[in-house]
C-alpha cells in the first residue's frame, strides 16, 4: 500500500524502528481498516519490512476478508501473549530502539508492548503518522469540500426555516434533518441562543429563541470519512446592544489571522495575530481558547492552532479559524472557517460569507 511505504519513508527519516497502532483514526487512514475496539487486544504494527495484526479470534475472519496483511491471532481462552511473542520474533520487533505509540490507544495495550521494549525510546505519532495525515492529498481535499458544502447547505437551511419561539433543539433538527439528506452523518449542532452562547461548547437544550437573541450554530457532520465544522451568527430581530461591534471585532480578527497564514510560518503566529485585535478591542478576557483545530479523519487533529504551538504550518494542511468573544449573561460570538494551506495563503471550504444573519 502506498501509504505503509509513505510511512516506512518517514520511519526512516525520524529513526523510528516500529509504530503500533490500535483502532482509531490512525489505523483507518493508513490501511482502511477500522476493526472494533474493545478491552481485548487489537495492535497493528509496522517495521521497515513488515506489517501484520496481533488479532482477537472474534474480529478475525472480518479484517481477513478485507486484507492480505498476517494476522497474529489470539483466543479468549489462550490470551494476547503467545501471538504477541511471535509477532515478536516474526518481525524481529524485539531489536526495536526506538518505537511509536498510538496516542489513542488503551494503556493497558501500550503496556504489553512497552514492557517488552523496556529501553527502546517511546513517542507518540505527532512526527510520523500525524505528519503525513495533515499534509491532505486531492482526493481528501476534494471529500473535505463536499463536506464543507454540505455544512452550508444545512446552515442555510436552518436560516430559512427558524423562527422566534423554536427552541435550540428544534433548529439543530432542522440542521440534521438536512445533514441526513445529504447521506452525512450528522456529529455535532451546538446551538447556543442569548446568554447560552456564552458558553463555547453549550449543550443545545429547550431555550426558546427571543426577540434580541444572537444565536451561535456550530456544526458538523461527516461523509466519506472526512467531515466538516463551521461556526455562524444568526441574530433573531434587532441585535443586541453591542453586538454588532463585537461581530465587526471578531471578522477582524478572522481577517488578521487569514492574513499571515502562509507555508512556513508557526501556528502560534496565527493565533498571537487574532488574539491581538481582540484584546486592542478591550475583549481579551473573553477570548478563552485557541484559534483553531486541524481537520481531516477527526473533528480536532494536528496541527492545533494555539498561542503555545510550535507547528509549522506547510502547504495542503487543513485547519480552523475561530476566534470568539463571550459576553457571559449576553451574548456569545463565534466564527468559524476551515482552511487549507495553499502557497499563496489559506482557501476557505465554505462558500457562506460571515456576515451578520438577520431572522426576521
Amino acid at each position: 500500500m502506498k501509504r505503509i511505504e509513505t510511512l516506512r519513508e518517514k520511519m526512516a527519516e525520524e529513526g523510528v524502528d516500529l509504530i503500533v497502532l490500535a483502532p482509531g483514526a490512525h489505523l483507518g487512514w493508513l490501511t482502511g481498516i477500522r476493526p472494533h475496539a474493545d478491552e481485548r487486544p487489537l495492535l497493528f504494527c509496522v517495521t521497515a519490512k513488515d506489517a501484520g495484526f496481533l488479532m482477537p479470534s472474534l474480529e478475525a475472519e472480518d479484517v481477513r476478508r478485507q486484507t492480505d496483511f498476517p494476522l497474529f491471532e489470539w483466543s479468549d481462552a489462550e490470551g494476547p501473549e503467545g501471538a504477541l511473542e511471535k509477532m515478536f520474533e516474526t518481525f524481529s520487533i524485539q531489536s526495536a530502539r526506538s518505537i511509536v505509540i498510538d496516542e489513542a490507544m488503551r494503556a493497558d495495550h501500550a503496556g504489553l508492548i512497552q514492557d517488552r521494549l523496556l529501553n527502546a525510546k517511546r513517542q507518540f505519532g505527532e512526527s510520523t503518522l500525524g505528519a503525513l495525515r495533515a499534509r491532505k492529498d486531492e482526493d481528501e481535499y476534494a471529500k473535505l469540500k463536499r463536506n464543507a458544502q454540505i455544512a452550508d447547505r444545512a446552515m442555510q437551511k436552518a436560516w430559512d426555516i427558524m423562527r422566534l419561539g423554536m427552541t435550540e433543539l428544534e433548529v439543530a433538527a432542522i440542521v440534521r434533518d438536512c445533514f441526513k439528506e445529504d447521506d452525512a452523518v450528522p456529529l455535532f449542532t451546538i446551538i447556543g441562543a442569548g446568554g447560552n452562547g456564552a458558553m463555547p461548547h453549550h449543550h443545545t437544550g429547550d431555550t426558546v429563541l427571543k426577540e434580541g437573541d444572537a444565536v451561535v450554530m456550530d456544526i458538523g457532520a461527516g461523509r466519506d470519512g472526512f467531515s466538516s465544522d463551521i461556526t455562524r451568527m444568526a441574530v433573531i430581530g434587532t441585535p443586541p446592544d453591542g453586538y454588532l461591534e463585537v461581530h465587526a471585532i471578531v471578522e477582524a480578527a478572522v481577517q488578521a489571522a487569514m492574513a499571515v497564514a502562509r507555508p512556513g510560518v508557526k501556528a502560534q503566529v496565527l493565533d498571537d495575530a487574532a488574539r491581538k485585535v481582540i484584546t486592542g478591542a478591550g475583549y481579551g478576557e473573553y477570548f478563552m481558547h485557541r484559534l483553531g483545530h486541524g481537520m481531516g479523519v477527526e473533528v480536532h487533529e494536528p496541527p492545533f492552532i494555539s498561542a503555545s504551538s510550535q507547528s509549522v504550518l506547510d502547504e495542503n494542511m487543513v485547519f480552523s479559524i475561530e476566534p470568539g468573544i463571550y459576553l457571559p449573561g449576553r451574548f456569545g460570538l463565534r466564527l468559524e472557517d476551515i482552511v487549507i494551506m495553499r502557497t499563496d495563503g489559506p482557501e476557505i471550504l465554505s462558500s457562506l460569507p460571515r456576515d451578520v444573519q438577520i431572522i426576521s
